[in-house]
């Protein structure tokens, strides 16, 4: 026969730990709970992580200035990083060849061979180009360059005017998701109250909020984008270009998120925990703040999450047609301007770099969005 161990019966007067109730965890320990265990969007939000830390610190992190040129380096190629030189016994450090420049007769293009007998050591936190951080703090030092300020490298190559590819990319990051998240802010705001509005009340402002939807969802995009462009004075400095650029966005981009909103109200307003606030005498902002919001989380979250990629394609098409931000301010749409020349394409392809990285911060955005609305939906 076996005997169960008894547990011990607390000394007199001892006080007990309550056991926690499952329902008492608060949503968000819940959702990042689940979040942890989707793999696909924590890589993602790591990766959203990072290209947040590039666009903050993109001074510091450029190996060189966005503007900064060297005529002889027109289109050169992406140089080759290397960690170990074994051509004199065995050296760890990094380094990069060195180019041997020539004039192709015919087309007067430069033809660019590596030459291994020139070495550029590069290091960390070396010193370089000065700039304003956040255009105020003065500095020279970069997180990446080459050792001798007196060279430059380029680890994805140089434009026509021989431009650093890797510097303007990262530049751009700052410019196109802070473009792309300003953007979502200003549309999730009227998404969210004019959809909430329209949702509640119904009747004569809902007609009229729906009518205004269906009008600006039945213009096409590119000649809407174009004719709000234009409207925009082309003596205007890139900041004021720049916030012309956030609202006409904006103004586009919150219908879609006021339809979704406004579907869930007209579902909601009937349910009973609805009415029992009603009842309880709790004001319609209460109502709609308190109690109808929270019970749709992960559709605003997956709308929102969608918006972002959307206002960064918008951005990123209104530049390359020409139509959004230009030279001298630096984003991807800009850097993807020199794509429509063919013959850039053909002799330089890393100029559809930018693209690359916009390719790049669609799908994590996309990953972290579809995670995030999975995890917080309370019917799951």
């Amino acid at each position: 026969m076996v005997r169960t161990p008894e547990l011990p019966t607390p000394a007199p007067g001892a006080e007990t730990e309550p056991e926690r109730d499952p329902g008492d965890v608060p949503q968000r320990v819940l959702i990042w709970r689940r979040f942890r265990r989707n793999k696909l969007a924590v890589a993602g939000a790591l990766m959203l992580a990072g290209l947040v830390l590039v666009s903050v610190f993109a001074e510091f992190l450029s190996p060189s200035t966005p503007q900064a040129y060297d005529a002889a380096r027109t289109h050169a190629p992406p140089q080759r990083l290397h960690f170990v030189d074994t051509s004199d016994g065995f050296q760890v450090g990094m380094y990069v060849y060195d180019y041997s420049v020539e004039r192709d007769p015919e087309t007067f293009a430069n033809q660019y061979t590596v030459d291994e007998s020139t070495k550029i050591p590069v290091g960390f936190l070396v010193q370089g180009r000065s700039y304003e951080m956040w255009g105020l703090i003065p500095s020279d030092r970069h997180f990446i360059g080459a050792k001798d300020p007196d060279h430059d490298v380029y680890f994805l190559g140089a434009d026509r005017n021989g431009r650093d590819m890797a510097s303007r990319i990262i530049h751009g990051t700052r410019v196109s998701m802070s473009i792309g998240l300003a953007g979502v802010a200003m549309s999730f705001v009227l998404g969210l109250v004019l959809g909430g509005i329209s949702g509640y009340f119904g009747g004569r402002i809902d007609n009229l909020i729906q009518r205004v939807i269906e009008f600006l969802m039945s213009v096409p995009t590119i000649p809407l984008w174009m004719g709000l462009s234009a409207a925009v004075p082309r003596e205007w400095g890139p900041i004021q270009t720049y916030l012309a650029i956030t609202v006409i966005l904006s103004l586009i981009g919150w219908t879609d998120l006021a339809r979704v909103v406004r579907g869930r109200f007209l579902s909601l307003r009937q349910e009973d925990f609805v009415t029992a606030a009603r009842l309880d005498g709790c004001r319609s902002g209460r109502v709609i703040g308190r109690h109808m919001l929270p019970s749709f989380t992960s559709h605003i979250i997956a709308s929102l999450t969608l918006a972002v990629p959307f206002m960064i394609l918008a951005e990123t098409s209104l530049s390359f047609l020409g139509l959004g931000l230009q030279a001298p301010v630096v984003s991807w749409g800009v850097l993807l301007q020199e794509a429509q020349n063919i013959h850039s394409i053909a002799g330089a392809p890393w100029v559809l770099l930018p693209g690359v990285a916009v390719t790049v911060a669609v799908l994590v955005l996309n990953f972290v969005g579809d995670g995030v609305s999975d995890d917080a939906d309370p019917y799951r």
